[in-house]
């Protein structure tokens, strides 16, 4: 298992877990570190695909009985009992060919986007692949 959540990450997690809503400001000044570090933290973990959307919690009851608009949570279990530790693993497959990374991943950082590889072959082919995709994003990440 290639990253470990330490306490930052824990705390970071239970806050969105409380309210997905909250800023990194708000977050930051709740666990007392820095908003960059948040953001930072928060974006590695969904650069890991650790958290993979923040979604809302509807109150059914709020909803008119003329409504005829179906609406499914995609099939995530809201209720489940689960928890998460300083010192758990995040599995963690490479970005090219899917396998599970053992060790230390090769990791490729442009803009805010992190991807993790295997091997410095799927890296090399990876940004074979995609160096036009990517050269876009950093030219519209210098432009802002």
């Amino acid at each position: 298992m290639p990253h470990e959540l330490d306490d930052i990450d824990v705390k970071i997690i239970t806050e969105l877990l409380k309210d997905g809503r909250k800023s990194f400001r708000q977050i930051s000044k709740e666990i007392a570190i820095s908003t960059p570090t948040v953001k930072a933290r928060y974006q590695r973990l969904v650069n890991l695909g650790l958290i993979k959307s923040i979604s809302p919690i509807l109150d059914m009851s709020k909803i008119a009985k003329q409504t005829s608009v179906k609406i499914t949570n995609n099939g995530v279990p809201r209720d489940s009992k689960f928890s998460i530790e300083s010192g758990q693993g995040i599995n963690v497959n490479c970005s090219y060919c899917q396998g599970v990374i053992h060790g230390t991943p090769k990791v490729l950082k442009f803009a805010e986007h992190e991807r993790f590889f295997c091997c410095t072959s799927c890296k090399s082919l990876y940004k074979e692949k995609y160096g036009g995709r990517i050269n876009s994003i950093l030219k519209n990440n210098l432009e802002k």
